[in-house]
């Protein structure tokens, strides 16, 4: 038979409404769109949506095949956070599905198991908290059966899957961590090396686990047979889980937490997550005018790195699991406060020595983002923490665990100090912001550079006036290294900004165009008057927003005559 291709080639210079390093087009529809960074898993949520299911839903599904095509960011032994923003009430709901450290893991246990501060392998694991998260979310908002949800996830597994470019290089930049792990070894580097771009790759013991769970329940991980096998590897390793710590772990609704931009709302999950960065690096530009500022100014960045530096100093200092003892959300987010702050900014040289302040009150990951033809918006981020998580694979389950104990201290007077039955401090933050009609779900990755992100899309978005697209692919900074002046910056911020910000005291590594140090990220937007969808995907990432499949035919076609 022949076949016919059409290819329709556009030349675009400087589209209407974009902006001039906008590089893709939004996705807009009138039915749903689900953003995320794997192609494959963007398109699984889409079909779960036009098989009428909710966007947890489909956030579920596509969460769960991002575990399956990019293992090295996330997956069912990791943890989750989400947000999601109800269409008919304009109710914000918030869940924290972080797991707790064992029973058992004290200082004074560690210390006798040899380790006194930043630890490795398996005291790296916490209770993995995501199923559990799955559950929750989905008995509250989810539609169609559970065990539906996993069927894409379980098909990429067992039939396999060609491993995507970004991806690939991960995978292949990381085969030491892997190595070190004979189950990692022999499940994730099929004949001894790490699988090539385009190369089949296939998990049937993930297949296996997601099997269980999805005709299992919640239940199949943590009082049955995945418990069993975590369990069974933990104590091999020394570790110190418990079955206990298991079957008494829960996720936690919580309440996000909100400040005022620009007559933006922007909410974020409070601790023990570092959302309230991205707030109070917010509150701290809204002192500046940067509207006034071309984006890609030296005196926007500067601005923007020297909040940024004022805003992790307090996360440092006061972010930890609220559960053992008062953090002062409220006196961070205090606009009196962040005036405070912002005065000691100064506006000609970059601070390298800067400490926290006195707050009123105070003694690798994947991002994915759905809005459902209903226009009800999920902001969900799940991630197993660095990559490959603590680089122990659970015996026959195929799976990773995270090690998200490295997010403690070890001192026991800090409130983020290890301890038993406790969450550490969190990376993932999921994100959302609305103003009048319009109502965004948005996250970037890639650890602590989470809530700087966050804070420079929503002032893209806010000071600027950008669409979601071009806020993501905007130029970004990131500080990972949280002391000192170095900024690691893309190299598309124009050469004389660059110049000016080295010119006060800044020191600059600049990065490639779209770094993907600097965190790939999704943006989902839904206009309450005109129903219209819109989706957003950062080309740092190997994803795209794809929408729902419109229906043009009748699902069972009549007789041809």
């Amino acid at each position: 038979m022949r076949r016919i291709a059409f290819v329709l080639c556009i030349f675009v210079a400087s589209a209407p409404g974009q902006e001039r390093w906008q590089a893709r087009a939004m996705v807009m529809t009138n039915q749903g769109i689900v953003a995320t960074s794997q192609t494959l898993a963007s398109q699984a949520g889409a079909q779960i949506l036009a098989r009428g299911g909710s966007a947890v839903d489909a956030a579920i599904a596509a969460n769960l095949v991002l575990g399956v095509v990019e293992p090295m960011m996330n997956g069912i032994g990791g943890d989750l956070f989400m947000i999601h923003w109800d269409a008919k009430t304009g109710k914000l709901t918030g869940l924290n599905a972080s797991g707790w450290s064992g029973k058992g893991y004290t200082l004074e246990v560690l210390g006798k198991r040899g380790v006194y501060s930043r630890p490795s392998g398996i005291h790296t694991v916490t209770v993995p908290g995501a199923v559990e998260g799955y559950g929750k979310v989905h008995q509250r908002f989810g539609k169609l059966p559970w065990k539906d949800l996993f069927a894409p996830a379980i098909h990429y597994a067992s039939a396999g899957f060609p491993v995507t470019e970004i991806i690939q290089w991960d995978w292949e930049h990381s085969v030491g961590k892997l190595e070190g792990d004979e189950n990692a070894k022999r499940v994730y580097l099929p004949g001894g090396r790490a699988p090539q771009p385009g190369d089949l790759f296939r998990n049937p013991e993930l297949a296996k686990a997601l099997t269980l769970i999805a005709n299992g329940g919640v239940n199949a991980f943590y009082r049955g047979p995945i418990a069993d096998a975590i369990l069974k590897t933990s104590q091999r390793l020394n570790g110190t889980l418990t079955r206990e710590d298991f079957v008494e772990y829960s996720s936690e609704w919580v309440t996000p937490i909100t400040t005022t931009y620009r007559g933006w709302r922007v909410a974020e999950l409070p601790p023990n997550g570092q959302g309230v960065g991205a707030l109070t690096m917010l509150n701290l530009f809204s002192n500046f005018p940067i509207p006034q500022w071309d984006p890609l100014s030296a005196e926007a960045f500067h601005t923007k790195i020297e909040a940024q530096k004022l805003a992790y100093a307090d996360l440092g200092k006061y972010i930890a699991d609220p559960r053992f003892g008062p953090v002062p959300v409220a006196g961070l987010l205090d606009m009196d406060y962040a005036k405070r702050r912002a005065a000691g900014i100064d506006s000609e040289r970059a601070n390298c020595g800067v400490k926290a302040g006195e707050a009123p009150g105070s003694k690798h990951t994947v991002y994915l983002s759905v809005v459902d033809r209903e226009g009800n918006i999920v902001s969900w981020i799940q991630s197993i923490s660095d990559i490959w998580g603590s680089g122990i694979v659970v015996d026959g389950m195929g799976f990773h665990l995270h090690d998200r104990a490295n997010g403690f201290v070890f001192d026991a007077g800090h409130p983020n100090a290890a301890g038993p039955r406790k969450r550490p401090f969190h990376t993932i933050i999921p994100g959302f912001m609305e103003k009048g009609d319009q109502h965004i779900g948005f996250g970037i990755m890639r650890g602590s550079n989470q809530p700087q992100a966050h804070a420079q899309f929503a002032s893209y978005v806010a000071d600027h006036g950008m669409n979601i697209q071009a806020a993501l692919e905007a130029p970004r900074f990131t500080r990972q290294n949280q002391s000192g002046c170095s900024v690691l910056i893309e190299s598309r911020v124009p050469a004389a900004a660059r110049e000016a910000l080295s010119g006060k005291g800044h020191y600059l590594d600049i990065r490639g165009e779209y770094s993907g140090l600097m965190g790939g990220g999704q943006a989902v937007m839904y206009n309450s008057k005109t129903k219209v969808k819109s989706g957003a995907s950062s080309p740092r990432k190997d994803g795209a927003a794809i929408p729902e499949p419109q229906s043009f035919w009748p699902a069972k076609p009549s007789t041809l005559h």
